[in-house]
Protein backbone atom coordinates (compact mmCIF):
# COMPACT_ATOMS: atom_id res chain seq x y z
CA UNK A 1 0.00 0.00 0.00
CA UNK A 2 1.42 3.35 -1.06
CA UNK A 3 2.15 5.87 1.71
CA UNK A 4 1.29 3.29 4.37
CA UNK A 5 3.58 1.42 6.70
CA UNK A 6 2.95 -1.98 8.24
CA UNK A 7 3.41 -2.29 11.99
CA UNK A 8 6.69 -4.12 11.35
CA UNK A 9 8.01 -1.36 9.10
CA UNK A 10 7.00 1.36 11.53
CA UNK A 11 8.61 -0.56 14.37
CA UNK A 12 11.87 -0.71 12.43
CA UNK A 13 11.86 2.93 11.31
CA UNK A 14 10.97 4.34 14.72
CA UNK A 15 13.03 1.86 16.77
CA UNK A 16 10.00 0.87 18.81
CA UNK A 17 8.66 -2.64 19.43
CA UNK A 18 5.52 -3.91 17.75
CA UNK A 19 4.20 -4.85 21.22
CA UNK A 20 4.46 -1.18 22.25
CA UNK A 21 2.58 -0.05 19.13
CA UNK A 22 -0.14 -2.61 19.79
CA UNK A 23 -0.40 -1.36 23.38
CA UNK A 24 -0.63 2.27 22.22
CA UNK A 25 -3.48 1.18 19.96
CA UNK A 26 -5.33 -0.55 22.81
CA UNK A 27 -5.17 2.51 25.09
CA UNK A 28 -6.21 4.84 22.24
CA UNK A 29 -2.96 6.77 22.34
CA UNK A 30 -1.76 5.97 18.80
CA UNK A 31 -4.12 4.02 16.58
CA UNK A 32 -3.37 2.74 13.08
CA UNK A 33 -4.82 4.64 10.16
CA UNK A 34 -6.14 1.47 8.61
CA UNK A 35 -6.79 -2.11 9.77
CA UNK A 36 -7.26 -4.85 7.22
CA UNK A 37 -10.58 -6.52 8.04
CA UNK A 38 -9.45 -9.82 6.52
CA UNK A 39 -6.28 -10.41 8.52
CA UNK A 40 -6.30 -7.69 11.22
CA UNK A 41 -3.00 -6.21 10.02
CA UNK A 42 -2.38 -2.65 11.17
CA UNK A 43 -1.19 0.04 8.75
CA UNK A 44 -0.02 3.57 9.52
CA UNK A 45 0.01 6.57 7.21
CA UNK A 46 3.02 8.76 6.51
CA UNK A 47 1.17 11.67 8.12
CA UNK A 48 1.16 9.81 11.44
CA UNK A 49 4.96 9.70 11.74
CA UNK A 50 5.22 13.19 13.24
CA UNK A 51 2.46 12.32 15.69
CA UNK A 52 4.38 9.25 16.86
CA UNK A 53 7.59 11.29 17.08
CA UNK A 54 5.84 13.69 19.43
CA UNK A 55 4.69 10.82 21.65
CA UNK A 56 8.19 9.33 21.83
CA UNK A 57 9.82 12.71 22.50
CA UNK A 58 7.40 13.42 25.34
CA UNK A 59 8.03 9.97 26.76
CA UNK A 60 11.78 10.65 26.68
CA UNK A 61 11.21 13.99 28.45
CA UNK A 62 9.52 12.07 31.24
CA UNK A 63 5.78 12.42 30.69
CA UNK A 64 3.55 9.48 31.60
CA UNK A 65 1.41 7.87 28.90
CA UNK A 66 -1.71 9.34 30.54
CA UNK A 67 -0.16 12.83 30.46
CA UNK A 68 0.86 12.34 26.83
CA UNK A 69 -2.63 11.20 25.90
CA UNK A 70 -4.19 14.24 27.53
CA UNK A 71 -1.61 16.50 25.88
CA UNK A 72 -2.28 15.12 22.41
CA UNK A 73 -6.01 15.76 22.89
CA UNK A 74 -5.49 19.35 24.11
CA UNK A 75 -2.47 20.48 22.16
CA UNK A 76 -1.96 24.23 21.81
CA UNK A 77 1.01 26.55 21.98
CA UNK A 78 -0.04 28.07 25.31
CA UNK A 79 -0.86 24.70 26.87
CA UNK A 80 2.38 23.17 25.56
CA UNK A 81 4.48 25.99 26.99
CA UNK A 82 2.86 25.61 30.41
CA UNK A 83 3.31 21.83 30.39
CA UNK A 84 6.95 21.98 29.28
CA UNK A 85 7.83 24.57 31.93
CA UNK A 86 6.31 22.34 34.59
CA UNK A 87 8.31 19.40 33.29
CA UNK A 88 11.53 21.42 33.55
CA UNK A 89 10.76 21.86 37.26
CA UNK A 90 10.13 18.11 37.59
CA UNK A 91 13.41 17.28 35.85
CA UNK A 92 15.33 19.79 37.98
CA UNK A 93 13.94 18.19 41.13
CA UNK A 94 14.82 14.70 39.87
CA UNK A 95 18.37 15.82 39.04
CA UNK A 96 18.75 17.07 42.60
CA UNK A 97 17.37 13.80 43.99
CA UNK A 98 19.63 11.70 41.75
CA UNK A 99 22.63 13.81 42.76
CA UNK A 100 21.88 13.03 46.41
CA UNK A 101 21.53 9.32 45.60
CA UNK A 102 24.83 9.42 43.70
CA UNK A 103 26.60 10.96 46.69
CA UNK A 104 25.10 8.33 49.00
CA UNK A 105 26.27 5.51 46.72
CA UNK A 106 29.75 6.98 46.48
CA UNK A 107 29.79 7.16 50.28
CA UNK A 108 28.87 3.46 50.44
CA UNK A 109 31.51 2.53 47.85
CA UNK A 110 34.25 4.39 49.70
CA UNK A 111 33.44 2.54 52.93
CA UNK A 112 33.52 -0.86 51.20
CA UNK A 113 36.81 -0.06 49.46
CA UNK A 114 38.33 1.13 52.72
CA UNK A 115 37.26 -2.04 54.52
CA UNK A 116 38.57 -4.29 51.75
CA UNK A 117 41.99 -2.66 52.00
CA UNK A 118 42.30 -3.69 55.65
CA UNK A 119 44.26 -6.89 56.10
CA UNK A 120 43.97 -7.33 59.86
CA UNK A 121 41.34 -7.06 62.57
CA UNK A 122 43.23 -5.12 65.20
CA UNK A 123 41.46 -2.31 67.13
CA UNK A 124 42.33 1.26 66.24
CA UNK A 125 41.81 4.69 67.79
CA UNK A 126 40.36 7.58 65.81
CA UNK A 127 38.25 10.71 66.12
CA UNK A 128 35.00 10.42 64.20
CA UNK A 129 33.05 13.30 62.71
CA UNK A 130 29.54 14.25 63.76
CA UNK A 131 26.88 12.13 62.03
CA UNK A 132 23.18 11.34 62.29
CA UNK A 133 21.21 8.11 62.54
CA UNK A 134 17.53 7.46 61.85
CA UNK A 135 16.65 4.72 64.34
CA UNK A 136 13.90 2.41 65.55
CA UNK A 137 13.89 0.36 68.72
CA UNK A 138 14.30 -3.40 68.44
CA UNK A 139 11.58 -5.36 70.17
CA UNK A 140 12.30 -8.13 72.66
CA UNK A 141 13.67 -10.77 72.61
CA UNK A 142 16.11 -8.91 70.27
CA UNK A 143 16.45 -11.74 67.75
CA UNK A 144 17.86 -11.29 64.25
CA UNK A 145 14.25 -11.23 63.00
CA UNK A 146 13.42 -8.42 65.44
CA UNK A 147 16.48 -6.50 64.23
CA UNK A 148 15.44 -6.95 60.58
CA UNK A 149 11.95 -5.64 61.33
CA UNK A 150 13.33 -2.53 63.05
CA UNK A 151 15.71 -1.95 60.13
CA UNK A 152 12.85 -2.22 57.64
CA UNK A 153 10.92 0.37 59.68
CA UNK A 154 13.86 2.76 59.22
CA UNK A 155 13.94 2.29 55.45
CA UNK A 156 10.15 2.54 55.19
CA UNK A 157 10.07 5.78 57.20
CA UNK A 158 12.88 7.25 55.09
CA UNK A 159 11.04 6.36 51.88
CA UNK A 160 7.63 7.58 53.02
CA UNK A 161 8.94 10.86 54.46
CA UNK A 162 11.65 11.65 51.89
CA UNK A 163 14.38 11.43 54.53
CA UNK A 164 17.83 11.28 52.88
CA UNK A 165 19.76 8.14 53.78
CA UNK A 166 23.23 6.82 52.98
CA UNK A 167 22.22 3.21 52.17
CA UNK A 168 24.10 2.06 55.25
CA UNK A 169 22.34 0.36 58.12
CA UNK A 170 23.52 -0.78 61.52
CA UNK A 171 22.59 -1.49 65.11
CA UNK A 172 23.45 -0.31 68.59
CA UNK A 173 24.15 -2.90 71.29
CA UNK A 174 24.08 -1.98 75.01
CA UNK A 175 27.50 -2.25 76.64
CA UNK A 176 26.00 -4.40 79.38
CA UNK A 177 24.81 -6.95 76.82
CA UNK A 178 28.27 -7.09 75.30
CA UNK A 179 30.00 -7.60 78.60
CA UNK A 180 27.57 -10.44 79.33
CA UNK A 181 28.34 -12.10 75.95
CA UNK A 182 24.98 -11.16 74.41
CA UNK A 183 26.60 -9.22 71.60
CA UNK A 184 23.89 -9.93 69.03
CA UNK A 185 21.10 -8.50 71.22
CA UNK A 186 20.83 -5.01 69.76
CA UNK A 187 18.27 -2.59 71.16
CA UNK A 188 18.35 -0.11 68.24
CA UNK A 189 18.51 -0.49 64.48
CA UNK A 190 19.44 2.51 62.33
CA UNK A 191 20.31 3.87 58.92
CA UNK A 192 22.77 6.69 58.38
CA UNK A 193 21.14 9.99 57.45
CA UNK A 194 21.43 13.77 57.60
CA UNK A 195 19.79 15.98 60.18
CA UNK A 196 16.12 16.58 59.36
CA UNK A 197 14.18 19.07 61.46
CA UNK A 198 11.06 17.70 63.11
CA UNK A 199 12.00 14.00 62.99
CA UNK A 200 12.08 12.84 66.62
CA UNK A 201 13.84 9.53 66.02
CA UNK A 202 17.01 10.95 64.49
CA UNK A 203 19.95 10.85 66.89
CA UNK A 204 23.26 12.64 66.63
CA UNK A 205 26.53 10.82 67.09
CA UNK A 206 28.85 13.64 68.18
CA UNK A 207 32.42 14.15 67.12
CA UNK A 208 34.59 12.27 69.56
CA UNK A 209 37.35 9.81 70.35
CA UNK A 210 36.48 6.23 69.47
CA UNK A 211 37.95 2.77 69.37
CA UNK A 212 36.90 0.61 66.44
CA UNK A 213 37.43 -2.72 64.80
CA UNK A 214 36.30 -4.39 61.59
CA UNK A 215 34.53 -7.69 62.00
CA UNK A 216 34.74 -10.00 59.00
CA UNK A 217 32.24 -12.82 58.53
CA UNK A 218 29.03 -14.17 59.97
CA UNK A 219 27.26 -11.85 62.41
CA UNK A 220 26.79 -14.70 64.87
CA UNK A 221 30.57 -14.70 65.45
CA UNK A 222 30.80 -10.97 66.23
CA UNK A 223 31.37 -11.59 69.94
CA UNK A 224 35.02 -12.46 69.28
CA UNK A 225 35.59 -8.99 67.81
CA UNK A 226 33.95 -7.40 70.84
CA UNK A 227 36.29 -9.35 73.10
CA UNK A 228 39.26 -7.91 71.20
CA UNK A 229 37.92 -4.38 71.62
CA UNK A 230 37.23 -4.71 75.32
CA UNK A 231 40.59 -6.37 75.99
CA UNK A 232 42.32 -3.61 74.02
CA UNK A 233 40.60 -0.91 76.09
CA UNK A 234 41.46 -2.66 79.34
CA UNK A 235 45.12 -3.05 78.36
CA UNK A 236 45.47 0.60 77.34
CA UNK A 237 43.35 1.97 80.19
CA UNK A 238 40.62 3.41 78.00
CA UNK A 239 37.18 3.79 79.52
CA UNK A 240 34.27 2.83 77.25
CA UNK A 241 31.60 5.52 77.64
CA UNK A 242 28.90 4.45 75.16
CA UNK A 243 26.98 1.54 73.79
CA UNK A 244 28.41 0.08 70.63
CA UNK A 245 27.49 1.24 67.15
CA UNK A 246 27.81 -1.33 64.39
CA UNK A 247 27.90 -0.11 60.80
CA UNK A 248 27.28 -2.68 58.07
CA UNK A 249 30.00 -2.06 55.48
CA UNK A 250 29.40 -5.14 53.34
CA UNK A 251 26.10 -6.92 53.87
CA UNK A 252 23.25 -8.57 51.96
CA UNK A 253 23.02 -5.55 49.64
CA UNK A 254 26.46 -6.25 48.15
CA UNK A 255 27.05 -9.94 48.90
CA UNK A 256 25.01 -13.09 49.45
CA UNK A 257 27.93 -14.85 51.14
CA UNK A 258 27.89 -14.14 54.89
CA UNK A 259 31.59 -14.94 55.06
CA UNK A 260 32.17 -11.73 53.07
CA UNK A 261 30.14 -9.56 55.44
CA UNK A 262 32.06 -6.67 57.03
CA UNK A 263 30.87 -4.80 60.12
CA UNK A 264 32.60 -1.81 61.65
CA UNK A 265 32.15 -1.63 65.43
CA UNK A 266 32.84 1.56 67.38
CA UNK A 267 32.74 2.66 71.02
CA UNK A 268 33.23 6.16 72.34
CA UNK A 269 36.08 6.19 74.84
CA UNK A 270 38.02 8.47 77.15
Amino acid sequence: MNNYFSIGELSKYQNISTQTLIYYDKINLFKPSYVDEKNGYRYYSAEQLDYLDTILIMKTIGFSLTEIKNYMCNNSMEHSLHLLKNQVEVITRKIKELSIIQNRLEHRISHVEQALSIKDTHPSISTIQEQYLLYHEVNKPYTMCDISIATKKCYAQALNNNIPIFFQCGVSVPLENIRNHHSTEANLAFVSTDYVDGISNIMKLPEGLTVSIYHFGNYQTIDKSYRKLIDFCDQHHFEIISNSYEFCINDYITSKDENEFITKIIFYIK
